[in-house]
């Protein structure tokens, strides 16, 4: 009962205090009652805080209303420590006994947290000097924190929360109130590497101004400027960045209590406070004006801010549906970017399809045309054994006549030498099938490549055919070479056999000593043959060898044009590089020459615009002068007229002064036609005016006195007309006069009749 009556006094007084304020100019209470009136309403506010510290749990549970009100009043600066731990059951957490074990661990993010420790309130005495105690404590503080939770890890913004945190509290207790603040509070969520909720916050924030702001959200649109270009450090921070210190710091106390709500209404509290403002400013002024004129409208206080905060219209229920079409725009947004990336990536293997069968198709034409030429030799290989066989023919035939004689005479050897022959025949075939496998090894080997150039188009293969080729010629050399040499021992064969042939005839008429000899003829005839056995092995053996030195020199060609086309890569790559530096050079030395161009044009313009200026002074200047002197010439001339004296001499005189004037107007109008061309410096202007006894003088020449002008005098004004060409007598200017009313150059002078300056017009 006690707690509720001193709830319900406190909020009272409050709110009288408030009402005083408010009605200050008629109020009659003297200074010294208002300052007793407030140390008794701090000493009851420290009376009450101190009963709602020892009796927390009922208050949250039975007066959750009213302190809410304490709380938006503000929390003694005493009690902030353990009431910001109440608020957020941050007493007794586990976590607090493992903090010393992880300021004994390493961090990956110690790098970063200790080159942002010296931003983090760099004015601030506690913070302000390096090593200092502040800056250990918050090093501390925010290692631990990363440890703990190794997905967020650290954030820069945190560490100004975890810094108002120490200002209140040891570094132990420090860390249990960010845990909890970032578990309970969506502050985990704001500072994830993906910032989600930020987002989220965002997109909530630029509701409300739409909402409630229309014109400023127009604005905010036609210039570009964002939500997150201002309100993003709001959210982060909890305006510890943006405000000074002790309005963040009531700001930070209403956080604890209502959590993020407080940010939304104070952001949007701001922005109708400045509305006026903004709406006049562009992006630049804009940014400008949230950086510097915004936090010194705060210096007086936060009561102003606060207020206008709680009259800003806050709805839970529409928050919460913001939060599910922001969810499911984000779901769609990640749908189309996984649609995009597939279809990126099966854009890509397409085009590597189109290049590669681009490419297939330029070497497939080449691959064609060299097949072509190797089936030609293949053709002609293939006639060539065809030769062979019906050589081969031809010698089984000269075998088989052979054998006929030798049935008819000598019945007796007719069996050994027909063995003898199936010998030879046996090695015929043999050659035979050796060259018929030849010929189909070149057969596999050409389908082999067909296959091969069908299915794995490269570049290198028409090379490869070409050095195949060459080793299908030197194989074809070597195969008739050892044909002629085969022919020629068959040859000998046959001469030999005939010979034999010839001695063995009558054999059994002659003695043991000539069948002895016989015998050795035949054995001699068996060596023979081993030899030319022994020689085919021979030529075999050669012939391997022969395609053994071809490959290695094909591989030796293959690696030497290798080397070729690396060397021209690489020389294309260097004189690229050249070609690029020489074009930079250029490009640099164009724009340097435009530049000079463009200050030469600009200082020429103003240089003809300058004497343009000149000249016009000039003209009118001459143009003066010339109205001067013909009004010179005509009072000259009506001092004449009175006087009949000195008069066509006067008029001569002014003539010329006049046509001077004129030529010097023509030069300075040719001048203006050619502005690369010296102008004047200027022509001394001659003034003419009436003395006071009724003379005119000139500063060009002496004076020219004239008798009295009693008439003149006496007329209101005398209006004369000149003509163009002045005659030397009076009747010859009466003559013209009816001329010259027609000629658009006469000039008309007004003398007035006083001695003052004269009006001409010309």
């Amino acid at each position: 009962m006690n707690l509720s009556w001193l709830l319900e006094t406190d909020s009272k007084s409050l709110r009288s205090m408030n009402g005083s304020r408010r009605n200050s100019g008629s109020s009659l209470v003297s200074s010294s009652s208002a300052s007793s009136n407030l140390s008794h309403l701090e000493e009851d506010s420290w009376i009450l805080w101190g009963r709602i510290v020892n009796e927390w749990e009922e208050v949250r549970k039975k007066k959750e209303k009213q302190l809410k009100d304490l709380v938006r009043r503000g929390i003694p600066h005493h009690f902030r420590a353990i009431v910001w731990q109440l608020l957020c059951n941050a007493q007794n957490m586990p976590i607090k006994d493992q903090y010393s074990e992880l300021l004994k661990m390493t961090s990956p993010c110690e790098k970063l947290i200790r080159r942002d420790i010296a931003r983090t309130y760099p004015e601030h005495e506690f913070f302000k000097e390096k090593d200092s105690l502040g800056q250990e404590v918050l090093f501390n503080v925010m290692k631990a924190y990363s440890l703990v939770d190794r997905e967020v890890g650290y954030c820069q913004g945190s560490a100004f929360i975890v810094g108002l945190l120490l200002m209140q509290m040891p570094e132990e207790e420090a860390f249990c109130v960010f845990v909890k603040l970032m578990q309970d509070y969506r502050l985990r969520e704001l500072f994830k590497p993906s910032m989600a909720e930020l987002g989220l916050c965002m997109y909530q924030f630029e509701y409300m101004i739409q909402e409630q702001l229309p014109d400023l959200h127009i604005h905010f649109q036609a210039q570009s400027f964002h939500t997150s270009m201002y309100a993003s450090s709001w959210f982060l921070t909890i305006f510890l960045t943006s405000f000074p210190l002790p309005v963040a710091t009531r700001i930070f106390d209403i956080f604890m209590c209502e959590g993020l709500e407080i940010v939304f209404r104070v952001g949007l509290a701001i922005l109708q406070m400045n509305q006026t403002e903004l709406i006049q400013l562009d992006m630049e002024g804009m940014l400008q004006h949230f950086q510097r004129v915004i936090p010194h409208q705060l210096d007086s206080g936060p009561d102003k801010v606060i207020q206008a905060a709680y009259q800003v219209k806050y709805n839970g229920k529409k928050m919460k549906k913001l939060e599910k079409e922001y969810t499911t725009i984000k779901t769609k947004e990640m749908e189309e970017q996984v649609e995009i990336k597939r279809l990126r990536t099966e854009n890509r293997l397409l085009k590597q399809r189109i290049d590669t069968l681009e490419k297939g198709q330029v070497t497939r034409a080449q691959e064609a045309e060299e097949l072509y030429l190797v089936k030609r030799e293949l053709a002609t290989l293939k006639q060539q054994s065809e030769e062979a066989g019906a050589q081969l023919e031809q010698a089984k035939a000269t075998t088989r006549q052979l054998h006929q004689p030798q049935a008819k005479g000598a019945p007796r050897y007719s069996e050994e030498s027909v063995l003898q022959l199936e010998r030879e025949l046996v090695q015929a075939r043999l050659k035979e099938a050796e060259s018929q496998c030849a010929l189909k090894e070149m057969q596999d080997k050409i389908l082999d490549i067909e296959k091969r150039n069908t299915s794995l188009p490269d570049d290198t293969n028409v090379a490869r055919l070409q050095d195949e080729l060459i080793c299908v010629k030197l194989r074809e050399v070597e195969a008739l070479t050892g044909l002629k040499e085969l022919r020629q021992q068959v040859r000998d064969l046959e001469d030999h056999w005939q010979r034999h042939m010839a001695r063995t005839a009558g054999r059994w008429k002659d003695g043991p000593k000539k069948n002895t000899l016989c015998e050795l003829q035949d054995e001699l005839m068996s060596v023979r043959l081993r030899e030319a056995e022994a020689q085919a092995e021979l030529r075999e053996t050669r012939q391997r060898m022969l395609e053994q030195e071809t490959q290695n020199q094909i591989h030796s060609n293959q690696l030497r044009r290798a080397e070729q086309e690396s060397r021209c890569l690489q020389e294309c790559v260097q004189t690229l590089t050249l070609q690029n530096k020489d074009l930079h050079g250029q490009l640099q030395e164009i724009k340097r020459r435009q530049a000079e161009l463009e200050c030469k044009s600009k200082e020429e313009v103003m240089a003809v615009r300058l004497r343009e200026a000149d000249n016009i002074a000039a003209m009118a200047e001459l143009q003066q002068q010339i109205s001067e002197l013909e009004i010179q010439k005509e009072e000259g001339k009506v001092q004449g007229q009175l006087n009949h004296t000195d008069s066509s001499q006067y008029i001569h005189d002014l003539k010329d002064q006049i046509a001077e004037l004129k030529d010097e107007i023509r030069c300075l109008k040719g001048q203006r036609g050619r502005p690369g061309q010296p102008t004047f410096d200027g022509i001394h202007i001659v003034n003419h005016y009436v003395g006071d006894h009724g003379t005119y003088q000139s500063s060009d020449e002496d004076a020219v006195k004239g008798p009295s002008l009693q008439e003149t005098q006496q007329r209101s004004r005398v209006r004369i007309r000149l003509p163009a060409n002045l005659g030397d007598t009076d009747s010859e200017e009466e003559e013209e006069e009816d001329d010259d009313e027609e000629d658009e150059e006469s000039l008309r002078l007004t003398v007035p009749p006083s001695g003052s300056h004269k009006s001409t017009t010309v």
